[in-house]
């Protein structure tokens, strides 16, 4: 029996003002013949788009894919965001991604299915890619994937919030409310904001952000 590993991809953080793009690839090794890209685990069964579950929820799942699934995690940062842009800095991390995997779990490209959401795409040597519209409201692997990004940003926008409290990270994780245009423009841009991304927002020209 010929067995395949199934890589579920998504990516979390696409349009934030700050923070890194951060990307999970969640992988299930299963026989070829009997799953589809539509049910990869039973124990995925009721699993939603990480956008659609309560922080609580996406804790709980978190912990139950890292304990079942094969995974990794990379992030790209803001600097690599501004010089290549935000599409090229998602396939980066797709990229980073599936090297992780493949070294840690002995992963080939011939023995891959991988399924992206969205627009993403992976390295030409994984032949057997799909790129699933709405993936992570179709696709548990996507959705799981989804989660996982999205617990370990947000944890990340938490501790970057404790060096620079005046963006108020923990409470929109980087993302362009109105209270974080405002922060922005009484302390200017920090190392960790978008540079790209925030050039209408107005601030002073010479700011020194408090760092904790």
């Amino acid at each position: 029996m010929r067995y395949i590993w199934y890589i579920g991809i998504d990516e979390v953080g696409r349009g934030p003002l700050a923070g890194p793009i951060t990307l999970a690839a969640v992988a299930a090794k299963m026989p070829e013949s009997q799953v589809s890209i539509f049910d990869q685990s039973p124990s995925l069964e009721g699993i939603r788009d990480s956008k659609k579950l309560s922080p609580a929820r996406r804790k709980v799942w978190d912990r139950l894919i890292r304990r079942n699934f094969a995974y990794a995690i990379t992030s790209v940062h803001p600097k690599m965001i501004d010089a290549r842009g935000i599409s090229p800095a998602a396939h980066i991390a797709v990229e980073r991604c599936l090297k992780k995997l493949a070294t840690t779990y002995q992963l080939e490209p011939d023995t891959c299915v991988v399924l992206l959401d969205g627009g993403l795409r992976a390295p030409k040597a994984y032949e057997g890619q799909k790129t699933i519209i709405k993936g992570d409201e179709r696709v548990p692997l996507i959705a799981a994937a989804s989660i996982v990004a999205k617990v370990y940003r947000d944890a990340y926008m938490r501790r970057l919030h404790r060096r620079l409290p005046a963006y108020g990270f923990d409470r929109h994780k980087g993302y362009g409310t109105a209270v974080h245009q405002q922060a922005i423009r009484l302390c200017g841009l920090s190392p960790y904001h978008r540079a790209t991304f925030c050039g209408r927002i107005a601030h002073r020209e010479n700011p020194k952000p408090r760092i904790m």
